[in-house]
């Protein structure tokens, strides 16, 4: 058996588009094409979640109900941020479009990105790609926001987030 070095953030975009595509076919190529990620590291990210139980490669689908739960009881301990400087970018957290009709706040939460249309606090992404995946992909740009919830939400929040999550993913 592989020995499994930990998780990337990586692996966990690359899990989420899994779950973005319901099942429908995929090819390597594609998921790093959508993601823009090398495709050496699409493959490696799925041999450490498979590792992690997280991915059956026999099936090549994400095992949804431990995913679920690693993301909701582990993942902010894992990948912990914190909102930083005043930057212009992709809104995400509960700033993105879908839960900003449910929260409000003086200052929104970005991912930097240069293309972006909106002005507020940076919470860096997973990876650097993250604001071009997710502008080629609304699902995956909803789930994305949500686990950044889980980062940097409160309670309420991250409840919302919780309840959004499990309705796409079990």
């Amino acid at each position: 058996m592989r020995q499994h070095n930990g998780m990337r953030p990586q692996d966990i975009v690359i899990l989420l588009k899994l779950v973005c595509l319901k099942g429908a076919a995929w090819q390597y190529r594609d998921l790093a094409a959508d993601l823009f990620l090398p495709l050496s590291e699409v493959s490696g990210s799925l041999k450490r979640s498979e590792i992690a139980g997280l991915y059956n490669a026999f099936s090549r689908s994400v095992n949804r109900q431990s995913f679920m739960e690693f993301l909701q009881y582990g993942f902010r301990y894992v990948f912990p941020a914190e909102p930083a400087a005043l930057v212009t970018g992709l809104p995400t957290a509960h700033s993105h479009p879908y839960y900003k009709k449910t929260f409000s706040s003086e200052l929104p939460y970005v991912w930097l990105d240069p293309e972006g249309n909106t002005r507020g606090l940076s919470v860096a992404p997973l990876h650097p790609n993250v604001p071009k995946a997710a502008g080629k992909d609304a699902l995956l740009y909803k789930l994305l926001a949500s686990i950044d919830i889980l980062r940097v939400g409160k309670v309420r929040e991250i409840n919302m987030a919780l309840k959004e999550m499990k309705k796409e993913m079990l």
